[in-house]
């Protein structure tokens, strides 16, 4: 049933979300700094396809070990989120500048890795938070959130785009970004009225969670939506790129201003699609919003692939909306989330759901190039399109 819009909380409630929304976008700063400076990287060491996927491959996994240890602990019901959140964005920070130091692609990998694991605290924490200032419009409010780290996430690439840009320059913006996340979080934030009680450790936790069935099926529609998201935030920068070359018949073509524009353009224009989908959500139902969501993003996956050489003035439009749809359904399968189980397991049904779904990416993303070596890049996208297929025959099951 759609949420009612009754007022949420004093006019203090929205500052701390923009307050929260910016540290958000700051501290996930680092997540795709890898791919952004992977061009650098292969002109040290001659990197494959497989490899460049492999650096966004290690962050999801050392973000699935990290979240898989946090909710094991129940660390996120146990540490206050606003400790748990600044400590973890310093340490990706290090993790992050550490790629500098890399002496070889296995040394990038783990680096990559360590700071996957390290925004374990910094992503869920972040929606839990959020949660404690809003009921009636939880969903814009988490919705903002996830809009605000799609666009941070983005944001390497929005670097790379400046005249000289080093290797070093980008790392370090990154760092430095997060440095200042948890500085604005961990000296102005403090916790709303809704907030969730914290417990003590207890092994029984993820049991509670996963006996719950409305948790299973909000899961479930997260999994089919997060096999989509990933490979193709991933994979359209390169898309984008191969297009190019194939439309202009020159392989400088790939370094044209419009290709590095466009591809931090589909990502950061999830962040408008998350507040949509917020809005949208708190008025017709998360349910319906996510069904609508999915559906869209699923029909983008199958018509990009006719845009592939042909000009950008086509191909663009499908690569935004895809981008504004492809994430705007993400935050509220977390709301389902916090409605779906106990107070005081929030936090480790958040961060069980969210491993789930990171570990199913590590799949999903690799699994594009070899579909590219046989299928070409016209087919490799139309492939996503089972994920949605598959999210909205579990949210269906949830609605009724």
């Amino acid at each position: 049933m759609p949420t009612p819009p009754d007022a949420d909380g004093p006019p203090v409630a929205w500052r701390l979300l923009a307050l929260l929304a910016l540290a958000e976008l700051l501290g996930m700063s680092t997540w795709f700094t890898g791919v952004a400076v992977a061009p650098q990287l292969d002109a040290r060491w001659g990197l494959s396809p497989e490899q460049v996927g492999g650096l966004s491959t290690a962050v999801q996994l050392g973000f699935v070990a990290g979240t898989a240890l946090v909710a094991l602990l129940n660390l996120a019901d146990v540490i206050p989120a606003k400790r748990f959140f600044a400590a973890a964005a310093v340490a990706a920070a290090g993790a992050n500048a550490a790629l500098l130091t890399a002496e070889s692609y296995e040394a990038a990998v783990a680096s990559r890795a360590l700071v996957g694991a390290c925004l374990a605290g910094v992503y869920p924490p972040a929606m839990k938070m959020a949660s404690t200032w809003f009921r009636a419009r939880r969903g814009l409010a988490v919705g903002t959130v996830v809009g605000a780290l799609t666009v941070g996430k983005a944001s390497p690439y929005l670097w790379r785009l400046l005249p000289e840009a080093t290797l070093a320059q980008v790392v370090l913006s990154a760092s430095a970004a997060s440095v200042v996340a948890a500085a604005l979080v961990s000296i102005l934030w403090r916790d709303g009225p809704f907030a969730f009680p914290s417990r003590p450790f207890a092994w029984s936790r993820i049991g509670d969670v996963v006996r719950s069935r409305n948790w299973r099926l909000a899961t479930g529609g997260y999994l089919g939506h997060m096999a989509e998201l990933y490979s193709y935030w991933t994979w359209i920068p390169a898309f984008v790129a191969a297009s190019a070359v194939a439309h202009a018949g020159d392989p400088t073509a790939a370094s044209a201003p419009w290709v590095g524009a466009l591809s931090f353009g589909t990502i950061a224009v999830g962040g408008l699609g998350c507040v949509w989908g917020g809005l949208v959500a708190d008025r017709i139902g998360r349910e319906r919003l996510v069904i609508l969501a999915m559906a869209v993003s699923g029909l983008c996956a199958l018509l990009i692939g006719l845009t592939y050489g042909r000009t950008p003035w086509l191909l663009a439009p499908i690569a935004l909306a895809w981008g504004f749809f492809v994430i705007a359904d993400s935050a509220q399968f977390s709301v389902l989330v916090t409605e779906s189980v106990p107070a005081h397991a929030v936090g480790t049904a958040l961060t069980l759901q969210v491993c789930l779904g990171f570990l199913l990416t590590t799949l999903t993303i690799q699994l594009v190039p070899p579909v590219v070596a046989v299928f070409g890049w016209r087919g490799a996208f139309a492939m996503l399109a089972i994920g949605p297929l598959l999210g909205i025959a579990s949210i269906r099951r949830l609605r009724h």
